[in-house]
């Protein structure tokens, strides 16, 4: 397994490409978004965008792969375009939908540092990120079983994101299922 130096483990962000690695969680996360957060809303000006932290460097106390992971979204599907170019404006490279329809795709940094998953505000994947983002939040028990899974994955495909990603799906979706039942049942 790769382990990376003791420059890289200084640094708060970066995933060196084609590698999985797993760091305990940062307490510098939350402050990386908030600069990212001013940064995206002066370069996407004049259109908005509501813009959330997700995935596990957004909940405290989750190990993560050191990527920030940005929900940005938009209300008028008319202005897509416009989007686009303002986050490639921002040094943002666009990678398109990505086998995931209605999500933009775009990452920056090198090492890969800060993703921003670009689609409408309130649809299914919108919902199902904030509230998968927020059950872990909630629920120290859930996050940290998905830490342990997330590091078993990690150790056993260092250099294979595709199976390490494959490895989480079951947990993410019977997470995601508890989210819907939720949602779906308001005196829960």
């Amino acid at each position: 397994m790769n382990q990376p130096d003791s420059r890289d483990m200084n640094q708060p962000l970066g995933l060196e490409s084609g590698t999985v690695r797993v760091v305990p969680y940062d307490p510098r996360w939350p402050d990386l978004f908030l600069a990212e957060l001013h940064r995206l809303t002066a370069a996407l000006l004049p259109l908005a965008a509501t813009i959330e932290h997700i995935g596990s460097t957004a909940v405290p106390g989750l190990a993560a792969k050191p990527i920030l992971d940005i929900l940005a979204g938009y209300d008028d599907p008319e202005l897509l375009q416009e989007f686009i170019r303002s986050f490639e404006a921002a040094g943002y490279e666009h990678r398109g939908e990505q086998g995931i329809p209605g999500r933009e795709f775009f990452r920056r940094g090198k090492p890969r540092s800060y993703h921003v998953h670009l689609t409408r505000t309130g649809n299914l994947f919108w919902l199902r990120h904030l509230g998968y983002r927020d059950l872990l939040r909630s629920d120290p028990a859930l996050r940290d079983a998905y830490a342990d899974l997330k590091h078993q994955l990690a150790a056993q495909f260092p250099t294979n994101r595709e199976a390490y990603i494959e490895g989480k799906t079951e947990f993410i979706q019977a997470t995601v299922g508890r989210v819907s039942e939720i949602d779906s049942n308001p005196r829960a």
